[in-house]
């Protein structure tokens, strides 16, 4: 029950059709090449982030897209992995063209993505 004088705020939600039509978000697809190379490589999570000077924790929530990485977490993966920055963000980039418009993954995508890894 609302109290006298209290005010409502309302947070504008987008209608499916327009979430539905959402391009991927940098940080989605940047995670995903980032697990592709550490795959590529045969790696754990740890051995990556222990390389890169990052916690486990931060580089599975980079490479599930929840976190925004800084250019010098980014430049520090990629030096780990043994790519540069340029043919990393050639790489994203080349992905991003090719990714079907799509919504955000949910939570539960997200989580079964990271059981996953």
């Amino acid at each position: 029950m609302t109290q006298p004088g209290a005010r409502l705020h309302l947070v504008p939600q987008a209608s499916p059709q327009k979430a539905a039509r959402r391009e991927s978000l940098w940080r989605h697809v940047l995670g995903g090449r980032l697990r592709s190379l550490r795959h590529e490589r045969g790696e754990t999570l740890t051995e990556t982030a222990r390389r890169a000077g990052v916690s486990v924790q931060y580089l599975s929530e980079v490479e599930r897209g929840v976190k925004e990485p800084s250019s010098e977490v980014i430049a520090a993966v990629a030096d780990a992995l043994e790519v540069t920055l340029l043919d990393l963000t050639l790489g994203v980039a080349a992905d991003l063209r090719t990714a079907k418009v799509s919504a955000p993954p949910s939570a539960t995508c997200s989580a079964a993505l990271a059981l996953a890894a």
